[in-house]
C-alpha cells in the first residue's frame, strides 16, 4: 500500500481505537466519579448505560447514513460530536450532565464507527489488501479496548475528568488529519444521487427506537428480578417497533435496510459470532475486574496494570492474523479463536480467593490470542463480498451486534452473580465463579454458529435478482499501489 494509504487507514484506526479506550476508561473511573459527584448506584449505571444505548440504538442508522449521505460527511460531522461532548463530559457538575453527554457520545460514535469501517471496505481492494485494512482496524480495537483500562487507571489517578479530557485531544488530533487525508471525491466520500435515493425516516425512526428498547432491556437484566415489569415492557415495546420496522421496510420505495441483506448466510453467522464473542470478552473483563477490586482489594491502577497482558490482541491482530487468514482462511481462524478463549475462560472457573497474579496469567495471555484470531476474521466475514453501496450498512450491522453482545455480556453476569450471591467471603467467591460460567457459555455457542461455516453460495434466483448484489471493486482511493 501506498504512505497515502496507511496514513488514511491510521486516522481510521484511531478512530476505533478512540471509541475503545473511551468506554474502558470510563469502567475504571466510574466509582470515583461516583464518589466526587456523590451519585447514586442508579444514577451511576446509567452514566454507563447511556452511551450503550446511544450506541446500540443508533449503530444501524449511522450504518446507513454513512451510504446514503456520504461516508466523509458522516465521518467528519460526528467525530467533531464526540470531541465537543467527550470534553463536555469532562465539565460535568450533576449526574444528569454526564448521563446527556454519554449518551449523545454514544450517539455520535453510531455513525462514526461504521463510517470509518465502510471507507476502509470501499477504498481498499476486496482481498488480501482490504483483510489487512480490516485485521488491523480490528486489532486496534481490540487493543483500544485492552490499553484503554490501563490508560483508564493512570488518568484516574490524575483526576477522572483526564479521562474525559484525553479523549478530546485525540480526537482533535485525528479531526484535522482527516481534513486532509479523506478524499473529496469516490468511494470514501459517496454520496449518491438524491433523486435515486430517498431517506427512509418512519423506518428509521422505527430502528432506533427499537435498538434503544431492546438495549434498555438488556442492560435491566442486571437488576435480577427487580422492576421485572418494566424489564418485560421494554423488551415488548421493542419487538413490536421491530415487526414495525419489518413492516416499513418491506413497503418502503428506499427501504432503510434491504431486508434481502439477511439472507447472506455468511454475514448473519459472522454478527451472531461477533455479538458471542465479544459478549463473552467483556463479561469476562467486567468479572476481573470485579474480582480483583472487590474481592481482593487492589485499586484501579493495580487492576489496569494486571490487565494489561489482555492487550496482546493489538500486537497479534495486525501482524500474526493476517498470515493465519491468508493460510487457513477465515472460518478456520475464527474457530480457533472461539476455542482458545473456551479455554481461558474455564482456566479461570475455580478461580480461589488467594490466587496469585501468576496463576491468573494464562488466562489473560490467552484471551488476548483469542480476540487477536477471532475478532478481525468476523470483520472480515460480515462485509465480505456486500455490495459498495451496503458497506456501511453492513458494518453498522456488524457493529450492532457487538454493542448488543457487550451489553448482553455485562448485564448477564452481573444478573447470576446477584443471584448467586450469600453472605461471606466464600459465599462472594461462588458467585464470581458462577457468573464466569457466562462468558464460558457464550464461546461456546459462538463455536456453533461458527462451526458450519462463514461462507456459503449466496442465494440468487430470476424472481429476485437483488437478493445477492454482486460487489463491484472499489474506487476513487486506489490504496493498492505504492
Amino acid at each position: 500500500m501506498s504512505a497515502r494509504a496507511w496514513a488514511l487507514l491510521l486516522v481510521l484506526c484511531g478512530t476505533i481505537f478512540l471509541e475503545g479506550i473511551d468506554v474502558a476508561m470510563l469502567a475504571v473511573a466510574i466509582p470515583s466519579i461516583r464518589a466526587d459527584l456523590d451519585l447514586s448506584t442508579g444514577t451511576a449505571a446509567w452514566v454507563m448505560s447511556a452511551y450503550i444505548l446511544g450506541y446500540a440504538g443508533f449503530t444501524l442508522l449511522g450504518g446507513r447514513a454513512a451510504d446514503l449521505l456520504g461516508r466523509r460527511r458522516m465521518f467528519l460531522i460526528w467525530l467533531t460530536v464526540f470531541l465537543l461532548f467527550s470534553g463536555l463530559g469532562g465539565f460535568a457538575t450533576e449526574g444528569w450532565m454526564l448521563i446527556v453527554a454519554r449518551f449523545i457520545t454514544g450517539v455520535s460514535a453510531a455513525f462514526m464507527t461504521p463510517a470509518a469501517m465502510s471507507i476502509i471496505t470501499t477504498s481498499y481492494e476486496e482481498g488480501p489488501q482490504r483483510n489487512r485494512a480490516l485485521l488491523v482496524f480490528a486489532g486496534t480495537a481490540a487493543g483500544g479496548f485492552s490499553l484503554g483500562v490501563v490508560i483508564g487507571g493512570l488518568l484516574t489517578q490524575l483526576g477522572w475528568r483526564w479521562v474525559f479530557f484525553a479523549p478530546v485531544l485525540l480526537a482533535g488530533a485525528l479531526l484535522i488529519a482527516a481534513l486532509r487525508l479523506l478524499p473529496r471525491t469516490g468511494a470514501a466520500a459517496q454520496v449518491p444521487d438524491k433523486t435515486a435515493h430517498g431517506f427512509d425516516l418512519p423506518g428509521a425512526a422505527a430502528a432506533a427506537g427499537a435498538m434503544m428498547l431492546l438495549a434498555a432491556g438488556i442492560v435491566r437484566l442486571e437488576h435480577g428480578g427487580s422492576g421485572r415489569q418494566l424489564t418485560a415492557g421494554a423488551f415488548a415495546a421493542g419487538l413490536l417497533l421491530v415487526y414495525v420496522f419489518v413492516a416499513v421496510e418491506r413497503r418502503s420505495a428506499a427501504p432503510l435496510v434491504r431486508l434481502a441483506i439477511f439472507r447472506r448466510a455468511s454475514m448473519v453467522r459472522a454478527d451472531l459470532g461477533a455479538l458471542l464473542f465479544v459478549g463473552s470478552f467483556f463479561g469476562f473483563q467486567f468479572m476481573a475486574t470485579l474480582y480483583l477490586q472487590e474481592l481482593r482489594g487492589w485499586s484501579s491502577l493495580e487492576t489496569s496494570l494486571a490487565l494489561v497482558l489482555m492487550g496482546l490482541d493489538a500486537i497479534l491482530a495486525p501482524t500474526l492474523t493476517p498470515r493465519l487468514v491468508n493460510r487457513f482462511g477465515n472460518t478456520r481462524v475464527v474457530l480457533g479463536g472461539f476455542a482458545t478463549a473456551i479455554v481461558a475462560y474455564g482456566l479461570f472457573l475455580p478461580v480461589g480467593g488467594d490466587w496469585s497474579y501468576g496463576m491468573m496469567t494464562p488466562t489473560l495471555i490467552l484471551t488476548g490470542v483469542a480476540f487477536a484470531l477471532a475478532y478481525g476474521p468476523l470483520s472480515i466475514a460480515a462485509t465480505d463480498g456486500v455490495a459498495p453501496e451496503e458497506q456501511g450498512l453492513a458494518s453498522g450491522l456488524l457493529h450492532t451486534s457487538t454493542q448488543f453482545g457487550s451489553a448482553i455480556g455485562i448485564s448477564a453476569v452481573t444478573a447470576v452473580y446477584g443471584l448467586a450471591s450469600t453472605t461471606g467471603a466464600e459465599g462472594e467467591l461462588g458467585a464470581f465463579r458462577a457468573a464466569l460460567v457466562v462468558p464460558v457459555v457464550m464461546v461456546v455457542l459462538g463455536l456453533a454458529v461458527t462451526a458450519t461455516g462463514l461462507r456459503f453460495r449466496e442465494p440468487r434466483g430470476p424472481h429476485s435478482p437483488d437478493d445477492a448484489p454482486v460487489p463491484a471493486r472499489p474506487t476513487a482511493l486506489t490504496p493498492s499501489g505504492d
